[in-house]
This record gives C-alpha cells, structure tokens and sequence, in this order.
C-alpha cells in the first residue's frame, strides 16, 4: 500500500538526518545546512518519534547509525541524489515557451518554420499543443497562443493582429489541368467541393442551399484532400501560400472572400515577461503575420 504523502516525515527532518548520517555528528550536520546543532538534534529527534525508530546511538564523540538508520540513510540519500539531479536537469535544458496554436497553424504555418524559429533562438524550447479549445493561460500553463477570434480583449491579455481571413479556392494543377481558368461560378459548382467544419462555401457561392461534398474536422484535411487532387478547397490565403507559391495548388477563381474573425497573437500581460516568451512572442509576430 502507497502511503499518502502528507504522511511522509518533513522535508526539514528528513534532510536534517541525511545530513547527520553523512557526518555522524550534529555539529558538523549544523555547519552544513547553516542552522544551529540543537536544531538539527531536535529534527532528528522528532524523526525518530514519527517513525518509533532509534536512527542514530548518540556516542560521546559523535553518532552512529543503527542498523534501521543505516539502511534508511541509503533510500534517503538516493531520494536527495534524484531530487539534485531533475534539479539541475531543469536548471541546465533550455528556457521553454509554450504555444497553443490551432492544428491548422500548427501543420501550416509553426512546424514549416520550426527550423528557421531555432536558427534564431537556439537557446529556447519550443512546446507546440495543437487545439482548437480556448487556452485558459494559467490552468493550461500556455505562454503564448494563437487564435481565431475578434476584439475587444480583456485588459489582462495583450493581443496582435496576424492576418485575416481571406479566403481563395484552391486545387491540385493536375484536377483542373484541363480547364480554363479562372473558372466561372457555373464551373466551380461541377467541381466536387471540399468542406471543413466552418464551410464558407454556401456564403462565397451565394447559396442558400447545402452543397455537397466531403466533410473534414479540421482544414488542414481539407486541404491535404486538394492536394492529392479529390476536389476544390476553400481555405485563408495565409495557409496556402506556401503551396501556391511552390505549385502545388493553384487559385481557381480570381475571387477572395474576407470574413470575420481574425487570427490573433495572444499572452498574458505581465510586468514581468520571460526574455525567452518575449523573443518567441516577437519571432511570431514578424513570421507568422501575413501582409
């Protein structure tokens, strides 16, 4: 059976004993942990009354474990090792910054650039948690977050514009190899159409009527979809521009919708922001941003 944890000898006597066990002396024990020798007797003492166990023999000239309190000693002194060593684990491994992005962001926009985000900031550690959950910065221990939303903000959150949401449809060159393009409303509508849970198609169509079409949970399927050619996206330019550029969709129509909301930078203010929260915060604002 575990025992409960508020059941385990204090920290103090604990520390007060491996210390003593060490030096088999309360004297010397006191110099080390900087308190005085009938502190560090009383400790002891106490620990010995919780536990209704002799640790030590006291001597003339000194202490000496008893046969329990030598082997207690070992389990103490490694559980002290361990505490020591995650320690200096944590002390030694980079300034880590947490980031709540949306998987779309994520896959689209945070994971292309994670190399170039550790060229510029070798020193951090960057932890990505992909949701499209509101982020509660506190409970959720988030730094930084990146999000779908509008204004106005709470004045306890400090907030930057990344870019809107303007919205192009896009396939795989090789679906419309052999239509004319831009195409025509009349055109789009034969295409298969791909939808993700928002589908804006209905308002960029102009139809009040449901369109059919595979439906995905999240955008970046969708546009995964397009990509291997099964039918027409409809997604925010700042997704796409990088398989735009690169050939991999193309734009089918000329026109772009803008609706709200917008992506947003969001952190906590704090009159005391880590060096490491603020190098990412800026290092998103400038790559993120679109336009």
């Amino acid at each position: 059976m575990v025992q409960p944890r508020r059941k385990l000898p204090p920290l103090n006597a604990l520390r007060a004993f491996e210390v003593s066990g060490r030096r088999l002396n309360f004297r010397a024990a006191a110099e080390e942990l900087g308190v005085s020798q009938g502190a560090v007797a009383q400790q002891v003492r106490a620990l010995e009354d919780q536990l209704g166990l002799m640790l030590f023999q006291r001597l003339p000239r000194g202490l000496a474990l008893t046969p329990q309190g030598a082997a207690y000693l070992a389990d103490v002194s490694r559980a002290f090792d361990t505490l020591n060593d995650a320690t200096g684990r944590l002390l030694a491994r980079p300034d880590a910054v947490t980031i709540s992005v949306t998987p779309t962001v994520a896959a689209k926009l945070l994971i292309p650039r994670l190399a170039e985000l550790k060229a510029a900031l070798p020193d951090v550690e960057l932890r990505t948690v992909a949701t499209e959950a509101l982020s509660d910065f506190d409970r959720d221990q988030v730094d930084i977050a990146v999000r779908l939303t509008r204004q106005p903000f709470p004045a306890s959150l400090e907030a930057r514009l990344l870019f809107r949401q303007e919205l192009v449809a896009v396939a795989s060159p090789h679906l419309v190899k052999d239509l004319i393009l831009p195409l025509t409303a009349g055109a789009l509508g034969k295409l298969p159409l791909l939808h993700d849970t928002l589908s804006p198609w209905p308002l960029v169509l102009q139809s009040r009527e449901k369109l059919p079409g595979a439906v995905f949970n999240h955008t970046t399927l969708a546009l995964d979809a397009a990509l291997a050619g099964q039918g027409v996206a409809l997604a925010c330019r700042a997704f796409v521009a990088a398989d735009l550029e690169a050939g991999r969709l193309v734009q089918v129509t000329d026109a772009t919708t803008t609706i709200e909301p917008d992506y947003f930078l969001i952190r906590k203010r704090s009159s005391s922001q880590r060096k490491a929260v603020d190098a990412v915060w800026h290092w998103c604002a400038a790559r993120l941003s679109v336009g």
